[in-house]
């Protein structure tokens, strides 16, 4: 297995993310091959991609990186093994793949986010060390009228 930075859109990238998106979650739309190289492209995100040693492709992670006066962070989204792969520990593998990236960055903070109901996935990220905070997470849609 391995954890690739995705530097490139090729057309087995675009399907690939788009096809992971409708799994991720029924609210997700597929987005563009442009929109994928902004996010290869920016500075501040990657998208990592975890293959076999066949070249399959079988899930997705996307981190913000930033820094701040407080130190560096990266935020983690878009966890996503493939329905194909489920079951077999490969979320796992993918995280704590990333989060030796992370280590090899100097990043010293991951945070991520969850829905409660996500039972598996909760599971998944204490067992990894991730601690729950007693926050409030807010977020704000902003329209362009």
């Amino acid at each position: 297995m391995r954890l690739i930075v995705v530097e490139k859109c090729e057309d087995k990238v675009f399907v690939f993310v788009n096809k992971l998106l409708v799994q991720l979650s029924s609210e997700c739309k597929p987005v563009s091959e442009d929109y994928i190289n902004i996010i290869i492209n920016s500075p501040n995100s990657q998208l990592l991609l975890l293959i076999d040693t066949e070249d399959n492709y079988i899930g997705m992670i996307s981190v913000g990186e930033y820094n701040t006066p407080s130190g560096a962070k990266a935020w983690i989204e878009d966890v996503v093994i493939d329905n194909l792969y489920r079951g077999r520990g490969l979320g796992r593998t993918m995280l704590e793949m990333a989060i030796k990236y992370f280590r090899a960055k100097g990043i010293q903070n991951v945070s991520l986010t969850t829905n409660p109901k996500r039972i598996a996935a909760n599971g998944l990220y204490k067992s990894l060390g991730f601690k729950q905070y007693e926050t409030n997470v807010y977020k704000l849609k902003i329209h362009n009228d």
